[in-house]
């Protein structure tokens, strides 16, 4: 998390770092208490793990991606959260 770009959504904070390009992505996970309880963390999770795999499948190569949920980021819809997460990963190419 300490190199790469942050990028800031408003329901996720994203950390991306590039790697050597013949590296796979990799996807980490950072849902803190605040979230919630730990059935909503679970969910939480879940979700984001989710979007990871969505955005693998259309993947650029040698990326690491930490995804910090927010406070209130449960309450979101499924489509919102994808929605924000792949334009957060999309404008962090750009800054690459």
């Amino acid at each position: 998390m300490r190199r790469g770009v942050r990028i800031g959504t408003p329901h996720a904070l994203l950390y991306v770092a590039a790697r050597d390009s013949v590296d796979p992505t990799r996807f980490g996970f950072i849902v803190s208490k605040a979230v919630g309880n730990a059935v909503t963390r679970n969910r939480m999770t879940r979700r984001l793990r989710s979007i990871g795999r969505m955005y693998l499948t259309q993947d650029d190569h040698g990326v690491d991606v930490v995804v910090r949920a927010l406070p209130g980021s449960p309450e979101v819809p499924w489509d919102t959260l994808r929605s924000e997460i792949f334009d957060g990963l999309e404008r962090s190419a750009s800054k690459r």
